[in-house]
């Protein structure tokens, strides 16, 4: 019978071993004695810091180290650290023989002997300045593309807020000029409520604004949340077209909130009437509102929360487009038909109140948006 063990390898001698370290070019391996004193010296230590093997060996190893490393007691910092721990890592700016300093990435192991005392120091230097580098354009061009989303949002923001505050200027100088020249009471009665109406709009858009800047003041109130969904259910039931069906449920005892009461319903109806939006044809949307308890997974949020679930059966958001939605301005309606400011103003309202917004969407699938709030412990206002 033919064994088919393989004999063990032979242990690596200590002459082969140091031909394997003088063969490394890319890491600079040498050895310290304990007190930091350069003892060995590799071919890849040359390399990257340029000084040979005579010009180095006996010198402590904080000459690799800048003049403020030095100042600042770092190599004997490091030295310390890898007596006590037995190793230690650090990443910064070394110098070469030449004066010329490159980033390096370096790891000191402690070595002992058979008795288990310290002799010296492994030290493995790498250079990664190339690495850091590309690091850095990386985020430079991240930067940049940031700069650029915000740049194209303000553009959205403003181009928005120009159109939308021009049709409201339309509404009130053509109103103000024909009510001038009109002699009759009635009619200058209805363009003065056109001119009434088309100023309470563009306080609203004003507050909208304000209210995403969480610069707006709320009217807290302790509510209860199965008056409040019902009140705005019967307000929506009249917008939806007949092929989409509403489904509210508020589950059994739900606890109170404090809100704004006005705040809350307007966001709500907000996000209910996104959701028919993106119903084509025949559909539904649902409004439930649940108890949870968070402990961190919804934006570091924790303790009891109301969760608001609004869900349609629509076309759902791209992927691409999902993490701008809340965006000011940002709209994925025609031209005209939103301003965009809608979801930026739930945002700015579920922040200001301690909550948070979240969504889910997948195309073909539909929308979920679910609102936290948090439960107040007081009983409801009349």
């Amino acid at each position: 019978m033919v064994s088919t063990d393989r004999p063990a390898p032979p242990l690596m001698t200590a002459n082969r071993y140091e031909q394997l370290v003088q063969a490394v070019v890319d890491y600079a391996i040498y050895m310290l004695d304990p007190t930091g004193h350069v003892v060995s010296w590799n071919p890849g230590a040359e390399r990257i810091k340029g000084y040979r093997a005579d010009e180095v060996i006996g010198r402590h190893f904080s000459l690799f180290f800048t003049p403020q490393d030095c100042a600042e007691g770092r190599p004997a910092r490091l030295l310390r650290q890898a007596l006590e721990q037995g190793v230690a890592q650090d990443e910064g700016w070394r110098v070469r023989k030449d004066g010329t300093q490159f980033w390096a990435l370096a790891a000191l192991d402690v070595v002992r002997d058979e008795h288990g005392e310290i002799i010296g120091l492994a030290k493995v230097t790498r250079d990664i300045t190339d690495r850091r580098e590309s690091a850095l354009q990386l985020d430079a061009m991240r930067a940049q593309l940031f700069q650029a989303q915000k740049l194209e949002a303000l553009g959205q923001l403003t181009g928005g807020l120009a159109h939308d505050f021009n049709n409201l200027l339309t509404i009130i100088l053509s109103s103000a000029r024909l009510a001038r020249a009109s002699g009759d009471p009635q009619r200058i009665e209805r363009l003065l409520e056109h001119i009434l109406d088309a100023g309470q709009r563009g306080a609203q858009l004003t507050g909208q604004l304000l209210s995403f800047a969480r610069h707006r003041q709320l009217n807290i109130s302790t509510i209860s949340p199965d008056e409040l969904v019902a009140s705005t259910r019967s307000l929506v039931e009249h917008a939806l077209p007949d092929g989409i069906d509403l489904i509210a449920q508020v589950a059994p005892e739900v606890p109170t909130i404090e809100v704004d009461a006005g705040q809350l319903q307007m966001v709500l109806l907000n996000l209910l009437f996104n959701a028919r939006d993106a119903i084509s044809g025949e559909g539904t949307i649902g409004l439930d509102v649940t108890v949870v308890e968070l402990a961190g997974e919804v934006e570091a949020l924790h303790g009891r929360f109301l969760r608001f679930d609004v869900q349609d059966s629509g076309h759902g958001i791209d992927a691409q487009v999902l993490p701008r939605i809340f965006e000011p301005f940002f709209t994925t309606k025609a031209f005209g038909k939103g301003t965009g400011l809608g979801l930026s103003q739930v945002y700015g309202f579920a922040k200001q109140s301690n909550g948070a917004i979240c969504v889910a969407s997948s195309v073909g699938e539909g929308t979920r948006m679910s609102l936290y709030l948090p439960v107040s412990s007081k009983v409801p206002e009349p």
